[in-house]
């Protein structure tokens, strides 16, 4: 695969800086930057602890504070394309991750994570994974704390299977966040109308966002397993 005259996405996380590498003369919409993953990782980063103590969010308390707690937790991303969800959360303390999507889109994956290693210090974990194949989906290990997912509701026929993956990898008491954008108004209704009926449905309000990455289509989602009765 060929990355060259193919454009540079930079973003700033905390001190650090990751820069991806597009392939867009690709066949395949995964290695592209879409920018969703961008904007859910600005919502982290603006709610980070060190970005509160430092006074830049103009709360006098952090409302997001137990649900981006990353300490000691598990997470999986789904149709990942280039990574950049999982590598910007992994620098706000989102350790333990893996990365998933599916096998055309893996050379550009690993290539990001390997052009992006000095900055992460490590080559994080990645799986390949078909939303639809249960033995690809139990052998990541579920359940996990936080299942990622960006940008990845634009195809009708995948939306039944990207919701059972969900609902199977993310823990009884675990989220799922999803920064969305709509991309097929087919997809968007089928998809939101079976999340639900399995999870409790979570905007973060748009002023929450980072004021430099709240871009007027694309929200950030927090899904929750509904409570089943007893």
């Amino acid at each position: 695969m060929k990355f060259t005259d193919s454009p540079v996405i930079e973003l700033p996380v905390l001190d650090r800086r990751l820069s991806i590498q597009q392939d867009n003369g690709s066949m395949h919409v995964g290695t592209s930057v879409w920018p969703c993953s961008l904007v859910l990782v600005k919502f982290a980063e603006r709610w980070h602890p060190l970005m509160c103590a430092a006074g830049d969010t103009q709360h006098p308390t952090n409302p997001y504070a137990d649900l981006l707690d990353f300490t000691n937790k598990r997470a999986v991303e789904l149709g990942a394309g280039c990574g950049v969800a999982a590598m910007g959360l992994y620098l706000l303390g989102l350790q333990d991750v893996v990365i998933t999507d599916i096998a055309p889109v893996m050379p550009a994956l690993k290539h990001n994570l390997k052009r992006n290693k000095p900055v992460l210090k490590k080559t994080l974990k990645t799986a390949q994974l078909y939303w639809a194949k249960e033995e690809q989906i139990q052998a990541l290990g579920p359940p996990f704390d936080f299942v990622i997912a960006t940008d990845v509701v634009y195809l009708e026929e995948t939306v039944g299977p990207l919701i059972r993956a969900m609902e199977s990898l993310v823990a009884e008491d675990g989220v799922v966040l999803l920064g969305y954008q709509l991309r097929s108004p087919e997809a968007h209704q089928l998809f939101w109308e079976i999340c639900g009926s399995v999870f409790e449905v979570e905007k973060i309000p748009h002023e929450h966002l980072h004021p430099d990455y709240a871009y007027e289509e694309t929200d950030v989602y927090v899904l929750r397993k509904k409570k089943q009765d007893v």
